[in-house]
């Protein structure tokens, strides 16, 4: 047998070998998502709030409580920017500001300056709707894989 032969059978059961592994580890995270998240649905509940401002920041920059600076986070989550939205929160209790994390997927549609009603779970907002009448939410069409990626996963989502 030729070399070359013999180095494309290697190289393609090293792929395979990665296909399938990665096959796996996919199920697992699916599987993960899925408990995450029934956890957020559990925990969820509906917060009267002002959006003051919102930006993406480094974990450490967010000003969030200590609390969750100080559990076990990945090296990577450390690194990367997180969506955060500073809000007044309307309660029985009087009005308080605080810095939240803002789920990717609505982000971008999050109004600034403007009261809304959202669904949070712990300081995690998760959806959001008009407190007086129907929000106006500008719709940019963005270019590229991302964008591409973000629409086809919200009309996934809504297809549901």
């Amino acid at each position: 047998m030729p070399v070359l032969t013999i180095v494309l059978i290697i190289l393609a059961i090293v792929l395979l070998g990665g296909l399938i592994a990665f096959y796996f580890l996919g199920k697992r995270a699916d599987k993960k998502r899925a408990e995450q998240q029934a956890q957020l649905d559990a925990m969820a509940q509906t917060v009267s709030m002002l959006v003051i401002d919102k930006k993406r920041l480094h974990l450490k920059d967010a000003g969030l409580p200590q609390a969750v600076m100080e559990t076990k986070l990945p090296w990577y989550a450390k690194a990367s920017k997180v969506p955060v939205a500073k809000v007044k929160l309307n309660g029985p209790g009087g009005s308080q500001i605080m810095t939240m994390i803002v789920e990717n997927e609505i982000f971008e549609d999050l109004p600034v300056k403007k009261e809304i009603k959202a669904t949070v779970s712990g300081l995690y907002i998760t959806n959001f709707r008009g407190n007086h009448g129907k929000l106006q939410i500008e719709q940019k069409k963005k270019k590229g894989l991302k964008a591409w990626a973000l629409r086809k996963q919200k009309e996934l989502k809504n297809n549901k």
